[in-house]
């Protein structure tokens, strides 16, 4: 698509913020209304618009369509977003580890387990660890708690979350990047601690340098998306 716009700006409504392209409102890729519910969101989002080139460059546009997904897919189905989520926590990559004498268990008890027990002590649960891979569940009462913490956030938050989650393969990674003043890249490298140290051990390649990398700006623009939803 070819740029058709001069100015990108931002306006409230009574239902929220928009943005604008050359006074005319931006909608949904679907073609709903597309409205966000904090100005500096907004801002953010009319910032994307206003950086493209002469041809729109899709993929730089992630705010663009996280707000389309919290739009589309959330907001008509809660419920159903909030299922998808909690599966993340029952197979949440932070609870499950190598063996006590394996050489990787060390590092995943220094990098996960504060993260592990910081949401237990945030949230009043208990997370199940599991050397090996064999599922155990947690709780009916921790995953109900979990449920709550969810259904407690906007339809903006729980799509970055969904992003976030499926990114890490961690629902407790991707509720602690909501923490004001979390870093990133540092929840991203709990994330994939197994996938470094495999390639501490044989090594990587460009690609999959490459791959790491765009999956984290993705990882990074969730977490903006979410905090500028809530500012």
């Amino acid at each position: 698509m070819k740029r058709f716009w001069k100015d990108a700006t931002v306006a409230q409504t009574e239902r929220g913020w928009r943005v604008l392209l050359d006074g005319r409102a931006v909608k949904t890729q679907a073609g709903s209304v597309q409205l966000v519910p904090s100005e500096p969101l907004a801002t953010a989002m009319a910032a994307e618009w206003a950086a493209q080139g002469e041809t729109v460059d899709p993929d730089s546009l992630p705010l663009r369509d996280l707000a389309d997904y919290a739009i589309e897919v959330i907001a008509p189905d809660r419920p159903a977003a909030i299922a998808h989520l909690l599966r993340y926590a029952e197979t949440d990559t932070l609870c499950y580890r190598a063996g006590p004498d394996e050489p990787l268990y060390p590092k995943q008890i220094s990098v996960w387990e504060p993260l592990l027990t910081a949401a237990e002590a945030r949230w009043d649960i208990h997370f199940e660890r599991v050397s090996g891979v064999i599922h155990r569940p947690h709780s009916p009462a921790t995953m109900a708690r979990l449920e709550r913490v969810l259904a407690s956030h906007d339809d903006c938050t729980l799509a970055a979350l969904t992003t976030l989650s499926a990114l890490a393969a961690s629902l407790v990674i991707a509720l602690a990047a909501l923490e004001p003043g979390t870093d990133a890249a540092q929840l991203w490298n709990a994330a994939k601690l197994e996938e470094d140290w495999q390639a501490e051990l044989w090594g990587t390649d460009p690609e999959a340098a490459e791959r790491r990398a765009r999956r984290l700006a993705s990882f990074s623009a969730a977490q903006r998306f979410a905090l500028l939803a809530r500012d």
